[in-house]
């Protein structure tokens, strides 16, 4: 028998906006990425086919097996982006009774939840233009919150990249508070951290959590600005790198940096952690996975 109870009286109207909004900017993702797969000139690969989104529906099921949404992989693997998942999902279920008391509301209403959000790791197949990791999420459990942020990951110091990237984001949480940019650039800092290794796993961005101002329109307005300021910073730091030369020793470089990534994610990542314990889809939560690194 189906439990009696939801997450939040939070309104749905306000749950189908975001949702929305995510598959909408995962539409222009994609179709600007590939936009960039097609003016590739870079030498090495220039005889390659252009890489284009395929897309795979998995289904979300609750604990008892009730259906609770799904959500969609779009993966590409090209010229310029060697490997680039873009993952979009709106779910709804029960947290199991171990991890609920993890999450604000859940044991309010024994673990109900409701989860939207958009997904992006990009790993380029030249040395010379940065990894990439973008996401935006909105929960409801007795409470309801927004997250996310983005941040650069590049295999080969580039100061101008870093500068630009920075002063994007910023612009982008002044026009919403002046107060969130310090903030959120400090959190970003600490939480991608590999304390293992003592040591960043990138150059930063913004990462931010538990939004709740009270003002749900003001605060998903800057979720949306950070998703559409990611659409428009990240694509002109592909295309200023994206046809230059590289040696083997930049890729070897490239290589090994993508282990980092590959031992944060699998470590220490929340977003990782969360989807194994709401029984999402595998292939979804390891997209992040870069396709060939190396240990040394």
């Amino acid at each position: 028998m189906r439990r009696k109870d939801s997450t939040s009286v939070f309104d749905e109207k306000s749950k189908i906006i975001a949702a929305d909004f995510f598959r909408d900017l995962r539409n222009r993702i994609c179709s600007e990425f590939e936009q960039i797969e097609n003016t590739q000139n870079q030498t090495r690969h220039r005889d390659m086919p252009a890489g284009e989104f395929s897309r795979k529906v998995w289904h979300h099921a609750d604990e008892d097996g009730t259906p609770g949404g799904g959500g969609e992989i779009s993966l590409m693997k090209g010229r310029v982006f060697e490997k680039v998942g873009v993952n979009i999902s709106t779910i709804h279920g029960h947290f199991s009774p171990a991890f609920r008391a993890q999450i604000p509301g859940a044991e309010e209403n024994n673990g109900a939840f409701w989860a939207s959000g958009i997904s992006l790791v990009a790993h380029m197949r030249s040395p010379k233009v940065p990894a990439v990791h973008m996401n935006l999420r909105m929960i409801v459990t007795a409470k309801h919150w927004l997250g996310g942020g983005a941040d650069l990951t590049p295999m080969l110091p580039s100061p101008q990249d870093k500068t630009d990237f920075h002063a994007s984001l910023k612009e982008c949480c002044d026009r919403h508070d002046p107060k969130y940019y310090d903030e959120f650039s400090a959190w970003c800092d600490r939480y991608f951290f590999l304390p293992h290794r003592d040591e960043p796993r990138g150059v930063g961005g913004i990462f931010y959590d538990y939004i709740d101002t009270g003002d749900w329109d003001k605060d998903f307005a800057f979720s949306k600005d950070v998703g559409n300021t990611f659409l428009d910073i990240y694509p002109k730091l592909v295309r200023r790198h994206m046809n230059e030369e590289w040696s083997d020793e930049e890729r070897h470089t490239q290589l090994v940096k993508r282990g980092r990534y590959v031992e944060f994610n699998l470590i220490h990542d929340r977003g990782t952690q969360f989807g194994l314990k709401t029984g999402g889809n595998i292939d979804a939560i390891l997209m992040s996975m870069p396709p060939e690194v190396i240990w040394e």
